[in-house]
């Protein structure tokens, strides 16, 4: 069985659940969940126990974020390679970074946005573990979300489900309006877009090169030209800012036709508003969910943060 590398994308800006998460402070380096561990820190811990999983990590990030970063890895014990990214320029890119720095290896990479709530960390576990032949034979895995209604603040996924094997991607779907999401639901082939993946450095980066050449190249200079530090791994700031914006989807998984899916039915969540966020935190017998020092009076349901 091939190593897992995780692959953690610590690259957002904090433009969700303003005013608590901020550019300084985005949601993935806050305790927003239990308020005790970030999510970033949630999310290593995430692997913890499974056999196959490398003892160090990897997590790009951008370079005003750094320091944070790296101090909520040590308080965890964590370690980790820091790849710092000079500007933003979405998923593709940041994944080929890291596939670059694994290319010498038989390494999986498992990429995972860091701020996602996964609740059922056993079941997120197997389904990797279910990934890991369809990555090991070339393939291009991703996780879809059993959908647990009809959601429109997602992108879904189409694929015939075969219990928790890994079956063929049919196509990505943009996000859809309400009576179009219920029939998706419906149907039982549409899962939620999660946005994490499994698959080996150099599957990737051939993918890329077909359908992305010109990300590949500005990524391979970018690397080759790196400075590394004791801390931090640095891309080199001019072949990385010429490269093209864009998503890992757009670039590589709705053009390949080596993209698998793996069903995943753990309690996800991206907590991208504050109703998402109330969902996932504990609530009084009102259904209230209550930081600091607050008083109610007659209200239910309600997410308050004083």
């Amino acid at each position: 069985m091939s190593k897992i590398v995780p692959v953690i994308l610590s690259g957002g800006a904090g433009t969700r659940l303003w005013p608590v998460s901020v550019s300084m402070y985005p949601k993935q380096l806050l305790p927003l969940v239990d308020g005790k561990t970030t999510m970033l820190q949630d999310t290593v811990k995430r692997l913890q126990g499974m056999e196959g999983v490398a003892e160090d990590c990897m997590v790009i990030c951008n370079e005003a974020h750094r320091f944070l970063v790296a101090e909520q890895l040590r308080a965890i014990d964590q370690p980790a390679q820091v790849v710092l990214e000079p500007e933003g320029r979405n998923t593709a890119p940041a994944v080929a970074l890291a596939a670059f720095l694994a290319a010498e290896s038989d390494d999986l990479l498992l990429i995972m946005p860091a701020d996602h709530v996964i609740r059922d960390v056993a079941a997120f576990q197997a389904a990797v573990g279910t990934g890991v032949e369809a990555a090991e034979a070339s393939k291009l895995v991703t996780f879809g979300i059993v959908p647990t209604g009809p959601e429109t603040g997602y992108g879904y996924i189409k694929a015939a489900p075969q219990g928790d094997a890994a079956v063929a991607v049919e196509a990505f779907v943009e996000k859809p309006d309400l009576e179009t999401a219920k029939q998706y639901v419906a149907g039982g082939e549409h899962f939620w877009n999660s946005g994490m993946f499994l698959f080996s450095a150099k599957s990737y980066l051939h993918e890329l090169s077909k359908f992305s050449p010109e990300i590949h190249e500005c990524m391979s200079k970018s690397i080759e030209k790196r400075v590394n530090n004791a801390d931090f791994i640095r891309p080199d700031v001019n072949s990385f800012t010429a490269s093209p914006s864009d998503s890992i989807d757009y670039a590589v998984m709705e053009k390949t036709d080596a993209a698998m899916m793996v069903p995943l039915d753990a309690g996800w969540s991206d907590v991208g508003s504050y109703a998402a966020l109330h969902a996932v935190r504990e609530s009084d017998e009102a259904g209230n969910t209550i930081d600091g020092d607050v008083v109610t009076h007659d209200c239910s349901n309600a997410f308050i943060q004083a």
